[in-house]
């Protein structure tokens, strides 16, 4: 993964750590780990969660420094809407965060390829929901010294993730200023920069070859077309 360095040296706001690893052919499994901020910045994570069955869905996030100390970290439930406007309220409430808590220089990461690409690149929206947190989100970045906004795979989002599991449960939103008992050993894990496997291919039973994952698609190469699904995909 690109160094903290090299993705704030960047020529663009945004750069992405894992681009290069996207772009990857190879069926090999990929380790990916939760990178530390530099010295006098802070680091957002943050996640949405949806429940397919139900509809329900969370928020949660985390802020670390630059020695993956925990700082802060929030969660809530939002009520029935989809996965990628989770994403967005996640965010946006993480940056309600950073203003009040005084936070100058913030790097924001999440699972959500689309959202980096609607943030980074100000790509327009159709949805009127979507475009309501977008216009809060920009609103809010312009207070900020610096901001960088990255995409990790969701191996390397844990900690957001689980605070967004959390979320479910709850009946009001909350913030925690110490870390709960079930974050623990991934903030240690992350610490200590242990990588977690992430393998984009999966074996099809129905095909009997390795399709890959993309952007939460499965293309698979037998048909070499794209699909929201295999029936013989795991």
């Amino acid at each position: 993964m690109l160094s903290f360095l090299k993705i704030l040296r960047g020529q663009r706001l945004i750069e992405n750590p894992t681009r290069v690893l996207v772009r990857s052919w190879h069926k090999e499994p990929i380790k990916v780990a939760w990178g530390k901020p530099e010295i006098g910045w802070t680091k957002l994570n943050f996640d949405g969660s949806c429940k397919c069955k139900t509809g329900k869905a969370s928020i949660g996030g985390v802020f670390r420094n630059h020695e993956a100390e925990f700082l802060l970290g929030y969660a809530e439930s939002i009520g029935r809407t989809n996965s990628t406007i989770a994403e967005f309220a996640a965010l946006q409430r993480g940056l309600e965060l950073v203003l009040e808590n005084g936070w100058n220089n913030v790097w924001l990461e999440g699972d959500s390829k689309t959202l980096v690409d609607v943030i980074s690149q100000k790509r327009t929206v159709r949805c009127a929901e979507v475009e309501r947190h977008v216009s809060h989100i920009n609103l809010m970045l312009p207070a900020l010294d610096k901001c960088i906004v990255t995409h990790i795979f969701r191996e390397g989002n844990r900690a957001a993730d689980k605070f967004a599991q959390i979320g479910h449960l709850l009946k009001k939103p909350q913030i925690w200023h110490h870390p709960p008992d079930e974050v623990l050993r991934i903030l240690h894990e992350d610490a200590e920069d242990i990588p977690v496997v992430y393998d984009k291919w999966k074996y099809c039973s129905t095909c009997y070859l390795y399709i890959e994952l993309k952007h939460n698609f499965i293309f698979c190469s037998s048909i070499s077309t794209v699909a929201p699904y295999c029936n013989g995909a795991l």
